[in-house]
């Protein structure tokens, strides 16, 4: 630990990394909430796979690959819910098609790319110390940007996850809020991929609230729990990857499900 320590000061990448754990955390312990009460676990899990599409491209291409899979995920969060709304297809069949032609798209344009594809893995598994300044940033601005939103519109969101006729009755204009919240998720999701992957991050936005919820059932309690559960893990899963050489998203993973299984049993003895 005093190693660690020692490092942190000493390197700016395990900086980075200590600093975008708890950025992270906290985002996706709130979005995840939304996420969780709203039943939109498989709708963040097909966009998280479609932004797939969006990096392969802009590798490809020659594009920073976080702008490619932000533009590619916000338009296909955008796209589900307006056509889930629409009623022109129903919203798991958009989800797999979106899901299925994302990952599709980047698996096809990294296939194009010339030379060695070291930046699958660290895209799909996540690589933390790859984490630079500008990631941090961006990470920065959307956490400023949720907390004081979750904080200044809980009411509103509350009435759209659970009663969204009740919400329009309140003059709530749902449908935006919808739009917002599907690229709100998007942003998330992306901006979350280096630090634990695109096949591990639908666990950082739903285990947190799993656990919160197990302690508490009012909306605002869990979504402040789930950004504390999100932001521990992070930080154990990091100090475990470094401590033992281990890949961090799957070290954040145990120690999410450590936690799950550890709060379900103790709430079992009560």
């Amino acid at each position: 630990m005093v190693n660690l320590l020692n490092d942190i000061v000493a390197y700016d990448f395990l900086q980075n990394a200590l600093i975008a754990c708890v950025l992270s955390g906290i985002t996706c312990g709130i979005v995840g909430s939304y996420i969780v009460a709203r039943r939109m676990v498989f709708l963040a899990g097909g966009i998280t796979h479609a932004s797939f599409g969006g990096l392969g491209m802009a590798l490809w291409a020659g594009f920073t690959p976080v702008a490619g899979a932000l533009g590619f995920a916000a338009l296909s969060s955008l796209g589900i819910e307006y056509f889930s709304r629409r009623s022109r297809i129903r919203e798991d069949s958009a989800i797999g098609i979106v899901w299925s032609v994302g990952m599709a798209l980047g698996a096809l344009f990294m296939s194009l790319r010339p030379g060695y594809q070291t930046d699958l893995t660290s895209y799909l598994f996540g690589n933390i110390l790859l984490v630079d300044r500008v990631d941090i940033i961006a990470l920065a601005l959307l956490t400023l940007v949720i907390v004081p939103m979750a904080v200044r519109y809980l009411r509103p969101l509350f009435y759209l996850t659970f009663d969204e006729d009740y919400a329009r009755s309140q003059a709530i204009p749902t449908t935006v809020v919808a739009y917002i919240m599907s690229v709100v998720i998007a942003v998330t999701i992306v901006l979350s991929i280096k630090i634990i992957g695109i096949v591990l991050l639908l666990s950082l936005l739903t285990i947190p609230t799993v656990v919160a919820n197990a302690l508490t059932k009012d909306y605002r309690k869990i979504a402040l729990i789930a950004s504390v559960v999100g932001v521990v893990a992070n930080l154990a899963g990091f100090v475990l990857s470094y401590a033992y050489d281990l890949p961090t998203g799957s070290c954040i993973i145990f120690m999410l499900c450590i936690t799950l299984i550890s709060v379900k049993i103790l709430s079992l003895r009560r």
